[in-house]
C-alpha cells in the first residue's frame, strides 16, 4: 500500500524518508515539501521498519501543522492517529503534565493562563504591591518572566545586583510565580519549563519516556528556543533515532527566543549526522526563487539553492512611490487589474514589516471598494465574550483560579464594586488564600455591606449551582447551561446593538465547538480537555480562507503561507531592514531571512514597493531603497516609475544610481518639489508630500507642523519656499 505514496517523492525526499541513519538533519527550503517528508517518514518507519507508531514522538510548532501531520499520517497508515504522540511543544508538554500532575507539583485540575490573563494577573500584582507600573510596565514584566522561563531560569536562579530596576523585576517574578502556584495556574512558558523539570527531577518518569520514544522527529527546528532544545536533549538518549527538519534561512523569531544557532549546535551535540538538503521548490516561479537565493546568499548559513522544474514566470516588479499614499494607490490599482483578469482577492497578500504601515493601505482599499482582512485580528477564543464564558467554566473545575474569578465576579454586573474587590484581594493576600476562599470566609462573617455581601453570596451560590446542575450533562449541554445561568446572553440582549448580537452568535458557536470537540485524553474530563484545547488553540486560526478578500499581514505572520500574488511594501532602509537591526550583524541577518521568507510566499507574481518619503510614527522621512533590493540581480527586476507631472529621470538600473534620490529630480512644474519645506500665510511651515492634477487645478499635499495634513490648490495657496 505504502509504495504508491513513496513513488510520489523526489529523490532527495525519498532519501530523507528512508534514511537508516540514527541522526538525520533535513535542511528543507521554502516550499520543498518538508511536511510530506515528515509524515512519510513516520509511515515508512511504521510500515517498512516495523516501528510501532506509538513509539514515535513528532513535534512541531503550530496546532495547524500538527493537525495536518496527523491527518496525512492517518491517510498513509490507514488507521486513526488520535493516540499518537504528534503535537506542538506546548501541547505535548501539557499532555505530560496532565498525566504526571503530582510529580510536577500541580493540582489535578490546573488551568492554563493565556497571554491576556497573564497580563491581567501581572497588572493586579503590581497594583497590590504598590509597584509603579510606569517604571515597570506590565507588558515589559510579562516579557521578562516569559523570557527567563524560555531560558530555563526560575527567579531563584537569577542574581541580584545593585541595579534596583532588575532586582524589582526578579521580585515581581517571584510574586507572580507564587500567585500562579496558589491558584494552580500555568502559563505557556511554564508548560515547557515545568515539563522539563518534571523529567529532570523524576528519573522514573524520564526513563519511561526515553524507553518509549525510540524515534523523535522535530519540525521547524530553527525556531526552537533554549528550553525546547534542552527538553529534546533530555528525552533523546544515545539509542534514540533523532530526525530534525528545519531551514536556517527561515529563522525569523529571534525576538521571541528562537535560536537559529540550535541547528548548528545540534551538529556539535550529535556528531556526524547525515545531512540531506531539500532544494526543489514546488511553490514559486524560477525568477522569484532566483531573487530569494540572491538575497539570502549574503548571510552566513548552511547553504542550499532553491530551484524549480517549472517556468521562470514574470519578473519581479519594483515600484518607487513618492510616499505611502502613492504606494497604497499603486497596490489598489494592481489588485483591480488582477481581479479584472479573472483573479480572486483571496489569492492576494500585502506584507509589511510594521503593523503601523497597514493604516494607509486599509484606508485606500476601503476607498477602492476592495474587501480585505487583517490577518491576526481577534481570534475566536480570544474574544471577550468567549473568554467570559470560559472563565465561568474554569471556576467549575478550579475554584482557586483567581484570574477567572476576577474576570466574571461582576460580569454581567451584579453590584460588586472595586472597593469590595480590593478588600477581597487584601484579605486573600494576607491570609495566603485564593479570592474564592477569601470571599467565602468574609461573606460568612458579613464583612461587607448588606448589598455587597448579598451580591458576593449570590455569585458563590451561582457557581456551586452551575456545577451541580451540569455534572451529568454532555459537554455541549454543560456549556450551554452555564452560559444560560451566567446571564451573559441576557446582558447582550438588553444592549441590543449589532455588536451585542454578534457576541450572542459567538456564544452559540462556543456550544457548537464543544459539540464537535473530541476528548483524546482519558486522564481528563471532557470539560478539562476542552478548556485546555481552547487556550492552546487561541493563537492559531487566523483569517477565513474561504472569504474572497485581500490578506494584510506582517512579514512574520506570513511564514508558512503562500499566495499567487504578493506585495512586499515599505522595502526601505530603517524600515526593512528595521533601523534597530541595521548596525547589528545578527539582527541584520534575521531581517534578511525575513525578506527571504517574504519573497518565497509568492507563487506567481511578486511586487516590491518602497516610498521615497514616508510618514510613520508622526514623522516624515526621506528613505533609501532597502539594501535587499540592491541584492536582487537586475535581470530579475522590472522597475516601474509613477506616471505624473513630476519628472524623475532615473536610470533603469537601481544599483547604478544613488540610493538617495536627488532633490532636483523631484522638481514640479510649479517650482516646488516633494520633501521641500514651505511656508503658508495662515498655517505656517510644512513639508510637501504630494502633488495631484495639472495646470491651474494642481493640488499640493502639505504636512504642517501645527495644523496637520492639508490639500491646497497650488494656484491660490501663496506658498513660499523656506
Amino acid at each position: 500500500m505504502y509504495e504508491k505514496y513513496f513513488a510520489e517523492l523526489n529523490d532527495n525526499q525519498k532519501l530523507a524518508v528512508s534514511s537508516p541513519e540514527q541522526t538525520l538533519i533535513v535542511l528543507a527550503g521554502a516550499g520543498s515539501g518538508k511536511t510530506r517528508v515528515l509524515t512519510h517518514r513516520v509511515a515508512w518507519l511504521s510500515e517498512q521498519c516495523a516501528v510501532s507508531p506509538y513509539s514515535i514522538l513528532a513535534v512541531t510548532f503550530t496546532n495547524k501543522a500538527a493537525a495536518e501531520m496527523r491527518s496525512r499520517i492517518e491517510q498513509l497508515l490507514g488507521f486513526p492517529a488520535h493516540g499518537l504522540w504528534i503535537g506542538t511543544f506546548h501541547g505535548l508538554a501539557h499532555r505530560l503534565l496532565r498525566a504526571h500532575w503530582q510529580q510536577a507539583r500541580l493540582e489535578q485540575h490546573f488551568q492554563i493562563l493565556d497571554s491576556d490573563d497573564q497580563f491581567r494577573l501581572i497588572k493586579r500584582l503590581l497594583k497590590a504591591n504598590n509597584i509603579d507600573d510606569t517604571m515597570w510596565p506590565p507588558k515589559q514584566v510579562q516579557w521578562f518572566i516569559n523570557n527567563k522561563k524560555d531560558e530555563g531560569l526560575r527567579a531563584k536562579d537569577l542574581s541580584y545586583h545593585s541595579d534596583n530596576y532588575n532586582n524589582t523585576l526578579i521580585n515581581i517574578y517571584e510574586l507572580y510565580q507564587t500567585a500562579c502556584d496558589q491558584s494552580s495556574l500555568v502559563d505557556f512558558s511554564e508548560l515547557l519549563l515545568r515539563c522539563y523539570e518534571l523529567l529532570q527531577q523524576n528519573t522514573d518518569v524520564l526513563n519511561h519516556y526515553q524507553q518509549r520514544f525510540s524515534h523523535i522527529l522535530v519540525d521547524e527546528f530553527q525556531d526552537t528556543n533554549t528550553i525546547q532544545y534542552a527538553w529534546l536533549k533530555l528525552l533523546a538518549t544515545e539509542s534514540t533515532c533523532l530526525t530534525i527538519v528545519g531551514d536556517d534561512d527561515q529563522s525569523i523569531y529571534g525576538w521571541r527566543g528562537a535560536k537559529v544557532e540550535n541547528i548548528y549546535r545540534f551538529q556539535r551535540d550529535y556528531p556526524n549526522p547525515q545531512i540531506i538538503k531539500l532544494e526543489q521548490n514546488y511553490r514559486s516561479t524560477g525568477n522569484i526563487l532566483n531573487a530569494a537565493n540572491a538575497v539570502i546568499a549574503n548571510n552566513d548559513r548552511l547553504g542550499k539553492n532553491l530551484w524549480t522544474s517549472g517556468h521562470d514566470g514574470e519578473k519581479i516588479t519594483l515600484y518607487a512611490a513618492f510616499n505611502e499614499i502613492d504606494e497604497a494607490r499603486f497596490i489598489a490599482a494592481r489588485i483591480k487589474d488582477w481581479c479584472e483578469q479573472a483573479g480572486c482577492r483571496r489569492e492576494i497578500a500585502i506584507l509589511y514589516r510594521s503593523n503601523a504601515q497597514s493604516r494607509i493601505i486599509e484606508e485606500t482599499l476601503l476607498q477602492s471598494n476592495i474587501a480585505y482582512r487583517v490577518y491576526g485580528g481577534f481570534r475566536f477564543f480570544e474574544r471577550a465574550e468567549i473568554k467570559d464564558a470560559l472563565a465561568y467554566l474554569r471556576l467549575l473545575v478550579n475554584r482557586n483560579d483567581d484570574a477567572a474569578f476576577e474576570r466574571v465576579v461582576n460580569t454581567p454586573t451584579r453590584g460588586i464594586g472595586e472597593r469590595t474587590l480590593s478588600e477581597l484581594r487584601d484579605h486573600a493576600r494576607s491570609q495566603f488564600q485564593s479570592l474564592w476562599q477569601a470571599a467565602s470566609f468574609l461573606v460568612k462573617q458579613s464583612h461587607f455591606s448588606a448589598r455587597a455581601n448579598n451580591a458576593l453570596q449570590t455569585f458563590l451560590t451561582l457557581i456551586d449551582s452551575m456545577q451541580q446542575r451540569t455534572a451529568d450533562l454532555t459537554l455541549d449541554d454543560q456549556i450551554g447551561l452555564v452560559i444560560q445561568m451566567s446571564r451573559l446572553v441576557n446582558a447582550y440582549e438588553k444592549e441590543g446593538s449589532e455588536k451585542a448580537h454578534a457576541r450572542i452568535e459567538n456564544l452559540d458557536e462556543l456550544i457548537n465547538a464543544a459539540a464537535q470537540y473530541s476528548n483524546e485524553d482519558s486522564d481528563m474530563t471532557p470539560l478539562d480537555g476542552f478548556l485546555s484545547y481552547a487556550v492552546l488553540e487561541s493563537g492559531e486560526t487566523q483569517g477565513q480562507a474561504d472569504e474572497d478578500c485581500v490578506h494584510l499581514m506582517t512579514l512574520h505572520s506570513a511564514k508558512g503561507l503562500e499566495f499567487p500574488l504578493v506585495f512586499m511594501t515599505g522595502v526601505e532602509e530603517e524600515l526593512f531592514p528595521h533601523q534597530r537591526s541595521s548596525e547589528d550583524l545578527q539582527r541584520l541577518q534575521e531581517e534578511r531571512r525575513l525578506c527571504y521568507v517574504g519573497i518565497t510566499r509568492a507563487m506567481q507574481k511578486l511586487y516590491l514597493t518602497y516610498a521615497e518619503y514616508r510618514r510613520l510614527h508622526g514623522r516624515i522621512d526621506l528613505h533609501h531603497p532597502s539594501r535587499f533590493i540592491k541584492e536582487i540581480p537586475d535581470d530579475l527586476v522590472d522597475e516601474v516609475r509613477p506616471k505624473t507631472t513630476i519628472t524623475k529621470p532615473f536610470g533603469h538600473n537601481i544599483k547604478q544610481r544613488s540610493l538617495r534620490p536627488s532633490a532636483s529630480s523631484q522638481q514640479h512644474s510649479l517650482g516646488f518639489r516633494i520633501g521641500q519645506t514651505i511656508s503658508h500665510p495662515k498655517f505656517g511651515e510644512g513639508v510637501i508630500l504630494n502633488f495631484e492634477g495639472q495646470g491651474s487645478q494642481t493640488k499640493v499635499q502639505v504636512q504642517f507642523a501645527d495644523t496637520g495634513l492639508k490639500w491646497l490648490v497650488a494656484a491660490y495657496a501663496n506658498l513660499t519656499a523656506v
